[in-house]
């Protein structure tokens, strides 16, 4: 698995797209973002990174309400996608093509957004801090950053092996999982049949405890990291469903 880069796969994205932005996901996007502004305090106008957009969900509701936006992401299926969305509804988003660890714009946004699991999609944990750092650097002086992601806690308590799901258009989504012996990252095996199909693909997505991921934040030039358990702002304890950080240089 080490030599596949999996999330430089467009056909990974492409497949799974339906299942990540199902209608219920995209139908509970107005809340999430709501969530977000009360936890970050940000006020409208005020300038957002989209880190990891995707086809722009959050993007494209943070700009309806006045926010200016820049979404990137390396998928370029997404960004058209994005980019045609934005369009219809006129609203001036920026949309850039770049990979996470190369993204950084100098004191460039009063809000970074890291959402939807987007972080720790690469095997060396250096690119991790990497990100971290370009983020710390993207952010003006009184800016916050929200990373929301799956917490290792998380996982060692509600940990299934597998998992069926019925997908839009009666596809069937088959998930299997395993975890490092050393707890240091999850592996999964998503099978897809649609329309006579299958199709095959693997991925893993490096894990942190809430204590290890506040440590690389802060490692990253924060200096006030605050963990919650899910965007509402709940503690991260035993009913945490996932892992939050809010964070200021």
């Amino acid at each position: 698995m080490a030599d596949i880069r999996w999330f430089e796969d467009d056909g990974f994205w492409r497949d799974m797209g339906p299942h990540m932005f199902s209608p219920e996901r995209l139908a509970g996007t107005p809340a999430e973002v709501e969530q977000i502004l009360a936890l970050a305090g940000t006020l409208p106008g005020a300038r957002v990174l989209d880190l990891c957009c995707g086809p722009g969900r959050h993007s494209l509701e943070l700009a309806r309400r006045g926010f200016r936006v820049t979404g990137v992401d390396r998928t370029a299926a997404y960004l058209e996608q994005a980019r045609s969305a934005a369009l219809a509804e006129k609203l001036a988003i920026e949309f850039i093509r770049e990979d996470m660890r190369a993204f950084r714009r100098e004191a460039g946004f009063e809000l970074a957004l890291s959402l939807f699991t987007s972080f720790g999609f690469f095997d060396d944990p250096g690119d991790d801090r990497r990100v971290i750092e370009n983020l710390r650097a993207s952010l003006a002086g009184d800016g916050v950053l929200v990373i929301e992601t799956i917490g290792k806690e998380v996982i060692a308590r509600t940990f299934r092996e597998r998992d069926w799901h019925r997908e839009p258009g009666g596809a069937l989504l088959l998930e299997e999982r395993s975890v490092a012996p050393d707890w240091s990252y999850i592996e999964a095996r998503w099978i897809l049949i649609r329309e006579g199909s299958r199709r095959e693909h693997l991925f893993r997505i490096r894990l942190y405890a809430a204590a290890e991921l506040a440590a690389l934040v802060r490692a990253g030039g924060f200096r006030d990291v605050r963990v919650c358990g899910n965007l509402a702002g709940d503690p991260y304890d035993h009913l945490a469903k996932r892992l939050v950080i809010v964070a200021r240089p």
